[in-house]
């Protein structure tokens, strides 16, 4: 015997952890965003200077959709790699990013924390960075898959800071009778 595992029980081992993450991840990226009452519906935000680079706000349920199934997909192809070398290390370092990423939509758009949600979009690149590179080591193309989501963070970061910097009196803002508003 050559192989542990022919390419037929490849492709269906990453199939089925494929059926696993790209859920999941999509799930929970978009109850975040429910959560949170993200996008042009929440009053606070609505109220917000908008920058000039700040697209139509239906590109970024599009941009997120696709984002997501790309992660969901590499996760899986990195998660399905089994023995290969990093593999553990690749995958914990998504679980702390996307963890990240699934404060970021509450911290910004319910607890109106700009500040504190550029400083989540920081850090967030910074783990992305080294999850492509160990993603590199797992699966080369899980890795490229990964390229789309960090240049949009790097994007969201420049538009978060854009909004902080147009909109300084709403970093914190409580609504106007002093309750944070978090819609489930």
């Amino acid at each position: 015997m050559r192989y542990l595992a022919s390419p037929a029980q490849l492709r269906a081992s990453l199939l089925r952890w494929s059926l696993f993450t790209v859920p999941i991840v999509f799930g929970l990226g978009f109850l975040s965003s429910r959560i949170s009452d993200a996008g042009p519906s929440n009053p606070w935000f609505d109220a917000l200077v908008k920058p000039a680079l700040y697209p139509p706000p239906a590109t970024f349920g599009i941009v997120w959709s696709v984002l997501y199934v790309l992660l969901g997909v590499a996760l899986a192809m990195v998660a399905s790699a089994r023995g290969a070398s990093g593999r553990g290390a690749a995958v914990a370092v998504f679980g702390v990013q996307f963890l990240l990423n699934l404060t970021w939509s509450p911290m910004f758009f319910a607890l109106h924390r700009m500040s504190v949600a550029l400083g989540i979009l920081g850090v967030m690149i910074a783990l992305t960075a080294v999850m492509v590179m160990l993603f590199r080591r797992v699966r080369p193309v899980a890795a490229a898959l990964v390229l789309p989501y960090l240049a949009w963070i790097c994007f969201a970061s420049v538009l978060n800071y854009q909004f902080l910097a147009m909109n300084p009196e709403a970093d914190g803002a409580q609504a106007s009778d002093g309750a944070v508003r978090v819609q489930l």
